[in-house]
């Protein structure tokens, strides 16, 4: 993946508990105006911020891949409290701290606690659709859980696939990504293979701890503890449809109401026309992501 207009890319392999960390670090080519950490979802890697990054010239972009995603090395155990862990050392071989810590889908409940976990390492917090609690059901097994909340996004992980074509060609069919397609997003599918057995590819996310995050973001204490403690001013990004194009997305009204009504110091935006992939992955989301961090950015 080479650079943008306005950065140079390269990558670099932090030491973590149980492996590495594979780090995409997008460095300006002109005068540095300021950083983020931009931490990604569930089944994703840090290819996810290609079009945000090509909109924010002068802004270095600290994003790693999370143990059990993309070229990291690290793998169990899992969950929102070592995820934050995890970041809290990629800042401390990085840059030491980030001015705005920027979280989609699970990468927002890692952000949240993070923030709960190591405050001084960030200003604020832009969570884009993920971070606050979802409406999970109950008395189900992990991965009743995980097959609830993610539903296919979950079985994909077990799937094989030929060579880079049948993948792209499983992607296409997908409701949450008519075309037409970017060379920013295929190269972001690209990247999420990796080898299998038999000569196959298989997802580079790690099943075993998908389950393991899911089912920490649920039930676990980690992030009820964060978000019930949250500090840090939060600008939360929700869209209105979900992981398969379909309304009402991860966030019905109805919860999304309660849960900022508990929450008013929560600045929240309803942002129409984008699903829970769309809003990062098409130059339209990507703008929208980079001027809300720019505005963080910006903001006394």
């Amino acid at each position: 993946m080479s650079g943008h207009r306005f950065h140079r890319y390269r990558t670099r392999d932090i030491p973590v508990p149980g492996g590495a960390l594979r780090v995409g670090v997008w460095e300006p080519t002109g005068p540095v105006r300021g950083e983020i950490l931009a931490v990604h979802g569930v089944t994703s890697s840090h290819r996810v911020w290609a079009h945000t990054v090509e909109r924010l010239p002068g802004i270095r972009v600290i994003a790693p891949d999370l143990r059990g995603r993309g070229r990291s090395t690290a793998n169990r155990p899992a969950g929102m409290a070592r995820h934050a862990d995890d970041l809290a050392l990629v800042l401390a071989e990085t840059s030491g701290r980030a001015s705005v810590v920027v979280g989609h889908s699970m990468g927002g409940f890692v952000s949240v606690v993070l923030a709960h976990r190591h405050p001084d390492l960030l200003d604020r917090l832009l969570l884009v659709d993920g971070g606050l609690p979802l409406r999970a059901p109950e008395g189900l097994s992990p991965e009743e859980t995980v097959a609830a909340i993610l539903g296919p996004t979950a079985a994909r992980l077990r799937m094989r696939f030929d060579d880079e074509a049948d993948y792209l060609r499983f992607w296409r069919a997908h409701p949450a990504f008519p075309p037409p397609w970017t060379p920013e997003l295929e190269d972001y599918f690209r990247y999420d293979l990796l080898d299998a057995d038999n000569g196959a590819l298989r997802p580079a996310t790690s099943e075993a701890v998908t389950i393991e995050d899911t089912v920490d973001l649920t039930t676990g204490s980690a992030l009820r503890v964060a978000v019930d403690a949250l500090g840090h001013p939060t600008r939360l990004l929700t869209v209105p449809r979900g992981l398969r194009d379909e309304e009402p997305g991860l966030y019905p009204p109805d919860h999304l109401s309660a849960l900022l009504r508990e929450r008013p110091a929560i600045s929240h935006r309803r942002v129409a026309g984008f699903n829970h992939y769309s809003i990062l992955l098409t130059p339209e989301g990507g703008a929208v992501v980079a001027d809300e961090v720019v505005g963080a950015l910006q903001a006394p």
